[in-house]
């Protein structure tokens, strides 16, 4: 086997590895379990914070579409419509068992994956997210920035969403529903409660 091939091999077997045991899963057992020397995995990543770095970028930064942060901007559209869209994507991306364990697993053993992939949340959706609804409730002064009360409307939002991977994968609870259809549930349910009366802009 090529060395691409082999170090491609290494991290998509790391992947399900660690998403079913956890970062403290060894690198001794990792080689066991693909057939290969301890040594072969040192030969292309110098430590397994190395290896971990580059399941971060193969499991979170590939499945990030950067068409998202333009679309939580495009006022030509409500941002109930864009989010709706922007969470239907994001769900059929990222409700997957080894991304929502990796993800779980990372928050729990103080890596810091979780943290730097919450960042990009926080800056390229939560944050544009609430600066257009203020725009959009007409309450914006320009060049004001969102308090944190008004992002955490959206992490609520976006929690709501993300518990029923969490359900699924690390609750190991069964889950027969649509998700496009819950997601515009809990979209709709969202914009309901934070426009005045309840009612539609």
């Amino acid at each position: 086997m090529r060395a691409d091939e082999r170090e491609k091999a290494i991290v998509t077997e790391a992947v399900r590895f660690f998403a079913e045991v956890g970062f403290e899963g060894q690198t001794r057992e990792l080689a066991k379990r693909m057939g290969i020397s301890h040594a072969v995995i040192y030969r292309h990543f110098e430590s397994k914070d190395a290896l971990i770095e580059r399941v971060y970028d193969y499991i979170y930064l590939r499945r990030w579409n950067p068409e998202w942060e333009p679309l939580v901007l495009d006022r030509s559209r409500t941002l109930e419509a864009r989010l709706t869209q922007f969470y239907k994507e994001y769900a059929a991306r990222v409700f997957d068992y080894d991304w929502v364990r990796i993800f779980v697993s990372s928050g729990l053993k103080s890596y810091d994956l979780t943290d730097r992939y919450l960042a990009i949340i926080r800056e390229k959706i939560i944050r544009p997210a609430a600066m257009e609804l203020r725009v959009e409730l007409g309450g914006q002064p320009a060049g004001e920035m969102p308090d944190q009360n008004d992002l955490e409307l959206f992490w609520g939002l976006h929690g709501s969403i993300f518990y029923i991977a969490i359900r699924k994968y690390v609750y190991n609870v069964l889950v027969e529903i649509d998700v496009d259809t819950v997601v515009e549930n809990t979209v709709r349910a969202f914009f309901n409660g934070v426009r005045p009366n309840g009612g539609r802009v």
